[in-house]
This record gives structure tokens, C-alpha cells and sequence, in this order.
């Protein structure tokens, strides 16, 4: 049967297993080895080289879930989009990258760029004539997040590509926020689609990776500088992950949905000034959310109102966790402005609008009526103290 014929839930389960032949198990076989046979064989196979068996397969599970010819996985998220970056742009190069993005990846651009000679520039917006003011005539990609990190904001997919298209210009995107389950942005033109994997496809907090799916042509050039940059993951992380990613589909779903239910409660919570989420119709991006995305995310963000002190709201917590990450099964909310963009300065987040008072929450399986019932106990602790 083939791969793209396949439900999301199929392809997680099946695609990319690692056949136990000898003893037909459920499980894919954890192959640990960090030295196979090099003589009479088709493939030298070496953990650094990305090509263990187990390497290799779970490769082949996230390409099918991208639509995408091949894949690689990394050691992190960043090890990730950095080996794609140093793949596609050398000195004199240019970089055109979204404004509204991942606090680690601006950290990164603006301290490694310029020591390796590559230009770059910040869009002003997420729109696609912000883009094409920013195109300079060495520009060789353009970078975009949607939804961004941590304001949800929503960048029309196709309008970048064609953009690029019309210029000869490979485009990438982080789909970490969105997953393969409820968005595909292959199929709206983007060459490349990285991961921090590290979240939703690993989903339970205790795997950090990295991926990247395109074309065999693109990874291929990822590949030979990746072999030399060594950043690739150990085999027992790879069999954690795949194990992982077959319940990838269900995990979503059920987190999208409870996301909704949360979204809607806290846009009338007397407490809450505003909430940042695609589902919604208040939303400004919410019809081009709903055009290109089959669901609208298990991620949003919410400002207090300013009587209610953040730090003190999110100690005040019970059932939901304060965590630096997200994605998991469990709910977590932070502080943006205290982790993913604590490397910018205060008039950088003022700039693309992350406030002190900003909460990005990753929901989780619970039951939404609980997590509800969470955040107003806290609300209560700090009005009642």
C-alpha cells in the first residue's frame, strides 16, 4: 500500500518500523551498535553518518508523515535547523527570516551568522510583501515559524512559496507548533520542514531531538555537512522516539481539541486580557489558519490581566507545570519573556509584542474541566492574598 494513501494514525504505527525477523515482534528492535561490517556491504553504516538501522527507519516514519522524499533526525531541535541553515548558505549568502520566531533560533542567526560571513534579515511582519521588501539579490532562503512561538501568529504558506518560487529562492519552515498532524506545509511548496522533536513528536519529556524532511536531493546536502558536524542521536533516544510517535496522531488530536475548549473559556475570562489562538474568530489569521491547517494546535498564549502578578500566577499552579518546554502530555505553562526569548532584549520583545504578562500554555490530555479548575484556583490565591 502506498505511504501516502495512509491516515496519520497508520503511518505513525507502521511506516518506519524495524522488521524483527528472527522473532517477529510488535516492537522495532533496539540496535545499539556503534560499529557494523564494513566489507562486501551496501551501506557503511556508522551512528555519526545517521544510518543506523534504527536511525534510518524512524527517518522514513517522519518523512511519510511530511509528504517528504526523505528525513533525518538530529540531537536537538537546534542541532537540527542549524545543520540546515550551514547546508544552504555560505559567505555572502543572505538569510530572509520572520520576525515572530523561536527565541533560540534569533539567538543563533544573529551570534553564528556573522562569524561565518552569512547576511541575514528580520522581516518587519509575517506577511508576504514584508518578505519580499526584505529579498536582497543574495538571498538564498527564506525562514518562517507557523504558528510562531509564542504569539501564534499564522503566515500564509503558499504566498511565501510562490514568492520564493518566483525568485529562485528555497524556503523552510519550523512546523514544530503545528506537527505533521495539523499541518503539511509541503503541500503548499516549502522545500524543507524541521522539528524541534524534541516535542510533539516525542510527546512525554523525556526525548530531545531534532528533524528535518525534504527532498533526497536536499538532504543529501544536509547529510554531507551533517557527518561533519556530529550532531546525531543515539540509537536508544531513536527507539524511545519511535516508540513515541506511533501514539503521535492520537496525542494531537486530543490535545487540539482540549486546546479549543481552553482557548474559548479563557477569551472570556474576566481575568484574562487577551488570548492568542487560531482556533478562535477573533483571531486575525483565523481564515488562513482554517485554509491551511487541519487543526489549529494544542498551543496558545494568554496575557493576565495586569493586577495578577505572572510569576506568582504560574506558582500558584497546582496541577499545571511550570516547564521550559512544551509539547508534552501533560499541560505546561512559562513566561516567554523568562525562557524562549529571555536571549532577546526587552526592547526586542517589546518589538514583536511579547509583554511581562504573556503566558504561553501548552495543553495537554487532561481533562479540560481540571485545567480550568486550576487556573482559577491560582486566580483566587493571588486576589484572596
Amino acid at each position: 500500500m502506498s505511504k501516502d494513501k495512509l491516515g496519520v494514525n497508520t503511518i505513525c504505527t507502521h511506516v518506519g518500523e524495524v522488521k524483527d525477523e528472527q522473532f517477529k515482534g510488535a516492537v522495532s528492535p533496539m540496535y545499539l551498535s556503534s560499529s557494523y561490517e564494513f566489507l562486501d556491504v551496501d551501506v557503511k553504516r556508522y551512528p555519526r553518518y545517521f544510518n543506523t538501522p534504527n536511525q534510518e527507519y524512524l527517518s522514513k516514519k517522519i518523512a511519510a508523515l511530511e509528504g517528504a522524499e526523505s528525513a533525518m533526525i538530529f540531537g536537538s531541535g537546534m542541532a537540527a535547523i542549524s545543520h540546515m541553515f550551514l547546508a544552504f548558505l555560505q559567505k555572502g549568502d543572505h538569510l530572509v527570516v520572520q520576525n515572530t520566531l523561536y527565541g533560540g533560533t534569533v539567538n543563533f542567526i544573529k551570534e553564528e551568522f556573522p562569524k561565518y560571513g552569512i547576511e541575514y534579515t528580520f522581516t518587519n511582519g509575517f506577511k508576504a510583501r514584508d518578505f519580499e521588501a526584505a529579498i536582497q539579490e543574495n538571498t538564498k532562503l527564506i525562514h518562517i515559524e507557523t504558528p510562531s512561538n509564542p504569539l501564534l501568529t499564522i503566515t500564509d504558506i503558499r504566498d511565501i512559496t510562490q514568492l520564493a518560487k518566483t525568485k529562485g529562492i528555497l524556503t523552510s519552515i519550523d512546523n514544530t507548533f503545528a506537527s505533521p498532524v495539523n499541518q503539511k506545509p509541503i503541500d503548499f511548496g516549502v522545500d524543507m520542514v524541521m522539528h524541534s522533536a524534541t516535542k510533539y513528536f516525542g510527546g512525554h519529556s523525556d526525548i530531545c531531538a531534532g528533524a528535518v524532511a525534504s527532498s533526497k536531493a536536499n538532504m543529501e546536502r544536509i547529510w554531507n555537512v551533517s557527518k561533519n558536524l556530529g550532531g546525531s542521536l543515539s540509537d536508544m533516544t531513536v527507539w524511545m522516539l519511535e516508540r513515541s510517535m506511533k501514539t503521535l496522531g492520537l496525542r494531537v488530536k486530543a490535545q487540539t481539541k482540549n486546546a479549543m475548549k481552553l482557548a474559548k473559556w479563557l477569551h472570556k475570562h474576566p481575568k484574562i486580557s487577551k488570548v492568542y489562538y487560531p482556533g478562535l474568530k477573533s483571531h486575525p489569521e483565523h481564515k488562513l489558519a482554517k485554509a491551511q491547517m487541519q487543526g489549529y494546535g494544542a498551543m496558545l498564549s494568554f496575557e493576565l490581566s495586569e493586577d495578577l502578578d505572572s510569576y506568582k500566577f504560574q506558582k500558584a499552579l497546582k496541577l499545571i507545570k511550570s516547564s521550559m518546554s512544551l509539547a508534552g502530555v501533560e499541560s505546561t505553562m512559562i513566561s516567554p519573556h523568562l525562557t524562549s526569548h529571555a536571549l532577546l532584549t526587552e526592547e526586542e520583545r517589546k518589538a514583536v509584542g511579547i509583554s511581562d504578562q504573556l503566558i504561553r500554555f501548552s495543553v495537554g490530555i487532561e481533562n479540560a474541566k481540571d485545567l480550568k479548575a486550576d487556573i482559577n484556583q491560582a486566580i483566587e490565591q493571588l486576589l484572596n492574598a
